[in-house]
């Protein structure tokens, strides 16, 4: 091990290494860690389903029942609009780290996902700060109802505000929508839309049981009982959280991981900042928490070798893809603007694409190599693909594997 100015040198394997123990990806958790497992940083859920395949891959005989009974039985899991304004699965019982703290102070706006609203804002003369507050009353609302499907909860919550607007605003509040589909969205549905997500920090809105093919939408108080509860270590516990996923990392990188402004991710890195150490990640400067380096700089190899990912996985939310993939035409198969694939991890790294199709029978599997594959590793991988098939209830009824 060197040791440098700025902290001990460490090894993109060694970073890979440490990861995929962070993330219960080197060993499967005991059967019934969902909340363990999902409290590391979250699983995103988008797209749908998303969550269950990546807690399938790292707790033990989990099933589909079972996380359904965790987020709409138990009310262990729950599921909101978290970082990067993506519906996210996380522990109930720390809703305050996945939710208020990342709520912005003034002047800490614009997040990623809600830079669009511009438009609608010029259309009305409204300000951002004026447009949050409607929508906000407007929520409240939610404490004595649950919405089904996204589109009737924008509706409805365009409808309340509209309700407190002068007739001449309120014109403009109902007029179409100059975003997507204006015959089935209003310039205040659109909104709406935008406004969630900070709604959803405030615990206003949530996601509840869902109905069909729709998810279903109440306040964090309707749903469990409770108001949101108030954490004053949530901010440096959510900070904790991900260098702990993802470290060693810097500043700019958790500001990527929120998706939140620069100014806000000052403010939160330095609410842990007193737990850091420095470190040079393959040669550049990065941060880790001190009670980690040590299990950094001595992670062992993982005991299974050949780890099967579904798409947006957080092990892939690593800024420095890098370590991940080092070819770039490669990177842009594995993060793509939309329909993402999921991957075969060899080691940490990403050794081939795979996509699941419905097929007479079953399922059907179709790996893409981005690197060489052993015959050993093709039959590990048809073996996870099996039991994927079966965690979602059919048979795997064919496994092909591409030539490189």
């Amino acid at each position: 091990m060197q040791t440098k100015a700025n902290g001990p040198a460490v090894s993109g394997e060694q970073v890979r290494r440490y990861r995929l123990a962070a993330h219960h990806l080197d060993r499967p958790l005991p059967p019934g860690s969902l909340t363990e497992a999902a409290g590391v940083c979250g699983v995103q859920n988008s797209p749908p389903g998303a969550w269950e395949t990546a807690l399938f891959a790292r707790v033990a005989a989990c099933t589909p029942a079972l996380l359904r009974q965790a987020l709409e039985g138990e009310k262990t899991l729950l599921q909101a609009w978290s970082f990067r304004g993506v519906p996210a699965v996380f522990p109930a019982a720390e809703s305050s780290v996945f939710l208020s703290a990342l709520a912005a102070r003034p002047g800490e706006e614009p997040w990623i996902y809600t830079r669009g609203v511009t438009l609608a804002l010029d259309f009305l003369g409204m300000e951002w700060d004026q447009a949050l507050a409607l929508v906000r009353q407007a929520a409240s609302c939610l404490d004595g109802c649950t919405v089904q499907s996204k589109e009737e909860l924008d509706r409805l919550l365009a409808e309340q505000a509209a309700r407190t607007l002068p007739p001449q605003l309120r014109e403009k509040w109902n007029a179409p929508s100059m975003y997507g589909r204006p015959d089935r969205q209003t310039v205040g549905g659109a909104v709406v839309s935008f406004a969630l997500r900070p709604c959803s920090f405030l615990g206003l809105v949530v996601f509840g049981a869902r109905q069909g093919s729709h998810p279903a939408f109440t306040s964090y108080r309707r749903w469990c009982g409770r108001p949101l509860p108030p954490d004053p270590k949530a901010e440096r516990r959510l900070v904790e959280k991900f260098l702990h996923a993802y470290g060693p990392a810097t500043r700019a990188d958790l500001a990527a991981w929120l998706g939140c402004s620069p100014k806000q991710a000052a403010r939160l890195w330095q609410t842990a900042r007193e737990r850091m150490l420095p470190v040079e990640k393959e040669g550049r400067a990065a941060w880790m928490l001190a009670a980690d380096l040590p299990h950094l700089l001595q992670a062992a190899p993982p005991r299974q070798p050949l780890v099967l990912l579904g798409p947006h996985d957080p092990y892939l939310d690593a800024r420095d893809r890098d370590l991940l993939l080092a070819d770039p035409a490669g990177q842009r198969k594995v993060w793509r603007t939309v329909a993402n694939p999921g991957v075969l991890l060899r080691g940490g790294q990403v050794a081939a694409l795979w996509k699941p199709r419905a097929a007479r029978g079953g399922m059907a599997v179709a790996v893409t190599p981005l690197a060489e594959l052993s015959a050993a590793e093709r039959r590990q991988a048809a073996a996870q693909a099996e039991r994927y098939a079966q965690f979602r209830g059919t048979a795997l009824t064919a496994f092909t594997v591409e030539e490189v």
